[in-house]
């Protein structure tokens, strides 16, 4: 169990150098403060030993599950009210998640509403890996005759279209083109 002051000193070593490889116990001691490295030295040691600094090739790093949002193990129900417990079961980064860290997964910004069924909505941020190949339903970013287009992947019996998630909006069958450049994974919207 940690002290306040340890906590506040692994909050602040989070803060300050994230997910880098942290600097000497000299410079946290400068960076922080501190008249001895020594100091720095104590709480590294508690630090290690609850798991929370890894050591890897010489070099210690704040552990990566400290990272992210938390992620309470009772859920919330989206219809009626419940009573939901405050148990935490670990903490979720979302570029781990999402992989996007990854040089082949990126992200875009929608707009217009022909995805509002598949609850994808204006302004909304779409995550997508890239990748040619999409299997039948999959949302995909592709090429077709003469832009790009978010939609559903449709492939039945040999036949391709791209369906949009919106009735007012009709169905796109390619005339000559038509090239997946990714598949969605994931969306985000600001409240």
């Amino acid at each position: 169990m940690l002290s306040g002051k340890q906590k506040t000193f692994f909050e602040n070593l989070k803060n300050a150098y994230g997910r880098e490889p942290l600097p000497s116990y000299e410079k946290i001691a400068q960076d922080f403060g501190f008249k001895h490295k020594n100091s720095v030295w104590q709480y590294f040691k508690k630090l290690k030993e609850s798991d929370l600094i890894k050591e890897k090739n010489g070099k210690f790093f704040i552990n990566p599950e400290c990272f992210g949002a938390i992620l309470f193990t009772s859920s919330v129900r989206a219809g009626f009210a419940t009573v939901a417990e405050d148990s935490i079961e670990k903490r979720v980064s979302l570029d781990e998640s999402f992989d996007l860290n990854n040089p082949s997964v990126f992200m875009f910004t929608v707009s217009g509403d022909s995805m509002v069924n598949a609850g994808i909505y204006d302004g909304d941020k779409v995550i997508v890996k890239k990748t040619p190949q999409a299997k039948d339903g999959d949302i995909v970013l592709a090429f077709v005759d003469n832009g790009y287009t978010l939609k559903t992947y449709r492939n039945k019996n040999g036949k391709v279209w791209l369906q949009p998630e919106n009735p007012d909006y009709p169905i796109i069958e390619p005339k000559e083109v038509l090239t997946i450049f990714g598949v969605a994974t994931g969306i985000s919207r600001k409240l």
